[in-house]
Formats: C-alpha cells, structure tokens, sequence
C-alpha cells in the first residue's frame, strides 16, 4: 500500500511517503512539497522530526542520486532549493522565543552546502537559542567581525568536505581567540569529529540533536590557549599549495599518453578531469595537513565510486594518483599518502 498523490499524509509513517516527497522535490513540485510538510504540522508532526526525519533524509538521498549518475546536477540543484522552501516554511510556522543564549552558525569559508547547517540552526532555535544564520561560505574575517559585533555564546561551525579543513582551522583559532567557544559538525572533520578536535574546536557533534544535547551541558568550556593548536601543516604542505596548478597541470598532460581513452574526450570530459585531479590534490593536501591518511583513502573510496557509475574504470583514477605521484618522489610523507589512495582502489 501506498500513499495516495492527492491524500495529504497525517504521520511520518505513513506508507510511501518519503517516496512521494522524493517524486515532489525530484520534479521541481515546490507547492506539492510544501503542501506535504504544511500537512504534517497541521497533523501535529513535531517540527524537529519533520526537519531531521523527512527534509534531512530525502536530501541525503538526493545526494546519492547525484553520486550514482541517476540526478543531474540541476535537479540536485533544484531540489535542494525546494529543500530550503520547505525549512523556510517550518520555520514560519513555528516561531519560539530565545530562552537560552546567542549562537552564530555558519559553514567555513569554501563549504557550500548550507541545507545540513541551517537544520541544526533550526533545531536549535526550536531549542530556545537566539540563531544567527550566516549561511555557506563565510570568510573568516567577516565571521570574526560579526563575533565582534554581536557576541555570541557559541559558534556552530559546519564543515562537509575536508578539502576545507585548513579554513575551518584558520576560523576556529580566530572565533577561540576572541572568547568564542566553536562546536563543530560535519563529515569533513571527519569520524566522530577527530580533526575537529585536532584542529582546536571546543567540543564536536554528530547532528542537529547532537548539538543541542552537547550545548545543554557543561556550556561554554573554559578556553584554553588558542594558539596551541594554531598551528599545523608543513614543508610538504606549504610545497603542495602553492604548486598545485603545476601539478594538476602536468598531471593531465601525462594523462593522455598514459590513458589512451582520454585522447577521445570531449571538452567537457577533459575540463572534468582537470577539475578530478585538482580534486586529488586538495584532498591529498587536506591528508597532510592533518597528519592522517584516512582523508585521501575515504576520497579516493568515494570517487572511483562516482566515476564507476560514469562509466570511468578505476584504472583511469589510479593512473592520476600514479602521475601525481611521479612529481612528488621528494615528498614522503605524500608519497605514503598516495600510495595508501592506491591501495584503496586495488582493495
């Protein structure tokens, strides 16, 4: 059994529903969308479990269809903003007065996905924090400057690539070193939070209700010196940055003789390519800066899993590591790094 496309639903547990939605979100139907959720709170669906159990996941699962080539990346794109209408409209709905604090959430300077950081700044303003919502890519000067300007008790910061680690580490130092206590969230700090904790940030939260429970106790932390942690990354690192476009460039140079396939690709094929490689060195950089391998093997993981669903083998990603490699022969600590990523697609 199903749930009818006219009947409006009553629970979360009504059958098919999180299909129906999908269907709704994937087809741009903003006012179908909207018409479910609006449905839910009339029904008394408690607005936390509407964000996190419906809105949160059928994103999530609109992320795999763009990773498993099902979605463009103008529907994801599409069905994201109807994601952010349908926040939007919670939101309205349910207006709760600041009972506990002030707290500033934001994404690092670089991270665009601001869907995952604005539900946990509406769960916690349904938990009576006063949200300042800043939204994606926020420089770190600007963030500090707005710390400046309204004090708050906490800074919330989202992180879901750890190609931005480096910035989320210059943003935590910054807010820390103002009085500013940071509790960090996403995949990009990486399994329970442990380079959120590498990189200084005072406490670390899995999800929304994560962050409400972490902030309910023990807040704010006592701030120890900002700058012992202020600092990381090193020779290798700093080489990396400031030659990656001579390796990508050379890399992509050295594709087309070592992969034969690439002499075929159309212009839009060569610039993802390029745009692939420049990848494996910001995650390669990433790695270094942290001092752990497991940020390029879980990329490397994850990407051949994309291009598998492109119709890209495996070997072609291998064969890009193998050509970053070559350049990088003085460089141990990076060459230890790639040869992990090659051993992750050998696995």
């Amino acid at each position: 059994m199903t749930v009818s496309t006219t009947t409006p639903p009553r629970s979360l547990d009504d059958p098919g529903l999180g299909d129906r939605y999908l269907r709704l979100v994937g087809d741009g139907d903003e006012y179908g969308a909207i018409e479910i959720v609006t449905a839910l709170l009339d029904n008394g669906v408690p607005p936390a479990r509407l964000m996190l159990d419906l809105i949160a996941r059928t994103q999530r699962r609109v992320g795999e269809l763009w990773a498993t080539n099902d979605w463009s990346i103008a529907r994801e794109h599409a069905a994201t903003a109807i994601s952010e209408r349908a926040l939007a409209t919670v939101s309205a709905r349910t207006p709760v007065r600041p009972t506990r604090g002030r707290i500033t959430v934001a994404c690092v300077d670089g991270e665009w996905h601001a869907v995952p950081v604005r539900i946990i700044g509406e769960i916690l303003r349904l938990d009576g924090w006063r949200v300042d919502f800043l939204g994606a890519n926020v420089p770190g000067p600007h963030l500090v400057t707005h710390l400046h300007q309204t004090g708050p008790d906490a800074v919330a910061l989202s992180c879901m690539l750890a190609t931005r680690l480096p910035r989320a580490h210059a943003a935590i130092t910054a807010c820390r070193s103002v009085g500013v206590p940071v509790i960090a969230g996403g995949p990009g700090f990486g399994p329970d939070g442990r380079w959120a904790h590498r990189l200084g940030a005072d406490a670390w939260a899995a999800g929304a209700e994560g962050a409400v429970q972490r902030l309910a106790r023990d807040w704010p932390p006592q701030i120890d010196d900002p700058y012992q942690t202020g600092f990381l990354g090193d020779d290798e690192y700093t080489y990396l940055v400031r030659h990656r476009g001579e390796l990508v460039s050379t890399a992509v140079t050295r594709l087309t003789a070592a992969y034969p396939p690439m002499s075929g690709y159309s212009q839009r094929q060569h610039d993802s390519t390029v745009e692939d490689l420049g990848h494996v060195v910001d995650f390669l950089a990433a790695a270094l800066y942290v001092a752990d391998d497991l940020v390029f093997t879980d990329f490397v993981g994850w990407t051949a899993r994309v291009l598998e669903a492109r119709r890209v083998p495996p070997v072609a990603l291998q064969i890009g590591l193998t050509l970053i490699r070559d350049q990088l022969r003085d460089f141990p600590s990076a060459v230890a790094i790639l040869d992990a990523g090659v051993a992750t697609l050998r696995e």
